[in-house]
């Protein structure tokens, strides 16, 4: 796709093919025990990672034989932050007035502007200013109490981010842990700082989206 047309793109939602993906990995991740050890989910407060984010993690509520609604299983809560939101070029996210209304699972309470303030029309954000936000969101993760996280964010932010960290992580895969992240791909890193404080993170990107034009 020609980079000059990417302005008229607004937030993507997910394709058909996304909520396949979203789905098969609610599976693995609730079959895998995963689900279990994770403390909280942080996500980027973008459609398709918050669609992702509530697919995967979030809670599903069935009724009992009172008609009650119930939960069958003890799912993390979900925060939203921008740090970790998708490389500042061509997606604005939408008010948060609206995100609270079609995903009441999610703490939004850390974004404190109820308009996109940080997204601007044609301004590209540069490869080592998306690896210093990584930094600052990770030092943001070290400073949590909770110590096994769940991050659903964007190929590329999660990708420079990896690649800024270097020897300060350890990578619980077998694959090249710096290359580009797949649709709806999660990958565990066991992070540290210079006091050897750890953090399990599980990364995750957001699953495929849909193109979207204004």
């Amino acid at each position: 796709m020609n980079r000059g047309s990417l302005t008229q793109f607004t937030d993507a939602a997910l394709s058909p093919l996304g909520w396949q993906q979203v789905r098969e990995q609610r599976e693995n991740v609730s079959a895998s025990g995963m689900l279990e050890g994770i403390e909280v989910v942080i996500t980027s407060p973008l459609l398709r990672t918050l669609q992702t984010s509530v697919g995967v993690f979030g809670s599903e509520e069935e009724q009992d034989h009172c008609g009650n609604k119930t939960s069958t299983l003890n799912h993390p809560p979900i925060i939203a932050t921008e740090l970790c939101r998708e490389r500042m070029v061509c997606r604005s996210r939408a008010t948060i007035g609206q995100c609270r209304s079609r995903f009441p699972q999610v703490d939004f309470s850390l974004i404190e502007s109820e308009e996109d303030i940080l997204w601007e029309a044609d301004e590209r954000e540069t490869n080592e200013a998306v690896a210093a936000r990584g930094i600052k969101f990770v030092n943001w993760l070290l400073g949590r109490k909770e110590r096994e996280i769940a991050v659903v964010s964007h190929g590329v932010f999660l990708q420079e981010t990896l690649i800024a960290l270097k020897n300060k992580c350890l990578h619980l895969m077998d694959t090249d842990p710096f290359t580009r992240f797949g649709n709806c791909e999660i990958r565990s890193v066991i992070v540290f700082n210079e006091r050897w404080e750890i953090l399990d993170i599980n990364l995750a990107n957001s699953a495929k989206k849909k193109r979207k034009t204004r």
